[in-house]
């Protein structure tokens, strides 16, 4: 099987050239019934990304308030009457709880997008896949790789995120240094 962009001769299970990084439809049909030369594979931009962080937050945010947050407001660690108490406070218990919530996110970002889903449920809900640079599921090591980047270079005035409309392949800066893409299936 060649590269219809460039001419490279690719492995028969390719989902991107190894040369020039054009997406290759996969071989093997799936559950869809679509045929594997109908499928279409686009790169996913920065608002459909921004859409699945959202919806992703949403539900992050709802679990962390069910098993994190009202456990400890019922003991009374958290105080109701003081919203930033949170923020403001630089207590051990504090500390911990914010170490949790961040053992939380991450296992919720890295163990979903290194499944065979490949996506949290918001990148799935909007049809967008995690893989590596070939197509190929990322493993657990980078995708938590690719979390850590998210929260370094997301942190430095969104610093990260800017690299996605400017990339050919629409990459923010923690997916180049994590050797990932984030593909979307239509």
């Amino acid at each position: 099987m060649q590269c219809p962009k460039c001419g490279a001769e690719l492995a028969s299970r390719a989902g991107l050239c190894p040369e020039c990084g054009e997406p290759i439809p996969p071989a093997e049909t799936d559950d869809s019934g679509v045929p594997p030369q109908s499928r279409v594979i686009a790169y996913a931009g920065f608002w459909l990304r921004a859409v699945a962080y959202v919806l992703d937050s949403l539900v992050l945010g709802f679990v962390v308030a069910l098993a994190i947050f009202l456990p400890l407001m019922e003991r009374g660690a958290i105080p109701t009457d003081n919203p930033w108490f949170l923020y403001q406070s630089a207590s051990r218990q504090v500390l911990a709880m914010w170490l949790l919530v961040f053992m939380v996110s991450w296992l919720y970002f890295a163990c979903f997008e290194s499944s065979t889903w490949q996506a949290t449920p918001g990148k799935k809900l909007l049809g967008l896949q995690v893989t590596d640079l070939s197509g190929r599921r990322v493993t657990l090591k980078r995708a938590s790789w690719r979390y850590l980047g998210k929260l370094v270079f997301g942190s430095i005035l969104f610093f990260g995120f800017l690299f996605i409309p400017f990339t050919p392949r629409k990459q923010a800066l923690y997916d180049i240094t994590a050797e990932c893409l984030v593909l979307r299936r239509m």
